[in-house]
C-alpha cells in the first residue's frame, strides 16, 4: 500500500484570502474549471440517489466566491457573514467534512422519497480498514428535518480517532455509505484518486 503524505491541515479562510467582486470576474474563467476539475475526485455517488460532496478550503472559497458574486456583497459586514456561514465546512484535520445531496428527478417521487428518508443524515458513514464505522454529525448550524420529510441537503461532519486518522495515511482502504432502512447503498472501497484526495485532508 502506498503511504499518502497530507499537507498541513488547512487554515479558515480569511477576508484577505478572497477576490474582490472586479478581480473574480477575471479570475472566474481560470479559477471555475480548476475547482471543478479539483472536486472530481472529492464528489461520490453513494447509490443512484444521494451523492457526498467533501468540501475542502478550495472548494469552500469557490462557495464563498459565487455567492459574492451572485449577492454582489462587497461591503465587510456581509463577506464576514459569508464566511461565518461556510468556514465550518472546512475540515480541521481530524475529520472530513461533507455535503449531502439528496437527487430525484421527479417532484412528486423527490417528495415521497424525502419523508421516507427522514434520519438519512445520520445514517451516512466512512469507514477506514481495520476500524469501526464512523457515523455523521449532521447538520450542526440548524435543523434541516421536520416531521414530515429529510432536505434535499445536510452537511456532515465524520470524526475520525487519531487511529483511524493514521492507518487512512498509511494506505489503509477508505468506504462510505448509507445505511438508512430506506436507502442502503455504498462505495467499498474508494477510487484511489478519491482516497488519496480525502487522505490530504488529515492533517
Amino acid at each position: 500500500m502506498n503511504t499518502i503524505t497530507s499537507t498541513p491541515t488547512a487554515a479558515k479562510l480569511r477576508p484577505e484570502d478572497l477576490y474582490s467582486l472586479e478581480q473574480y470576474s477575471r479570475q472566474r474563467a481560470e479559477f471555475r474549471p480548476r475547482v471543478i476539475a479539483h472536486k472530481r475526485n472529492r464528489t461520490l455517488q453513494v447509490g443512484p440517489n444521494a451523492t457526498l460532496c467533501f468540501e475542502d478550503r478550495l472548494t469552500v472559497q469557490y462557495q464563498v466566491q459565487e455567492m459574492l458574486r451572485i449577492e454582489r456583497i462587497f461591503e465587510a459586514e456581509g463577506i464576514e457573514d459569508e464566511l461565518a456561514a461556510y468556514n465550518p465546512l472546512i475540515p480541521d484535520g481530524s475529520n472530513w467534512k461533507a455535503t449531502l445531496l439528496i437527487e430525484y428527478p421527479e417532484v412528486d417521487e423527490r417528495r415521497a422519497a424525502l419523508a421516507r428518508l427522514k434520519g438519512v443524515e445520520d445514517r451516512c458513514w466512512v469507514q477506514v480498514a481495520g476500524h469501526d464505522r464512523v457515523h455523521a454529525i449532521a447538520d450542526e448550524d440548524l435543523e434541516r428535518e421536520n416531521d414530515e420529510k429529510t432536505s434535499s441537503v445536510h452537511f456532515l461532519r465524520f470524526e475520525l480517532a487519531p487511529a483511524m486518522a493514521a492507518a487512512a495515511k498509511s494506505g489503509a482502504a477508505i468506504s462510505v455509505g448509507i445505511d438508512h432502512p430506506a436507502y442502503r447503498h455504498a462505495i467499498d472501497p474508494l477510487p484511489a484518486e478519491a482516497r488519496d484526495a480525502l487522505v490530504r485532508d488529515l492533517a
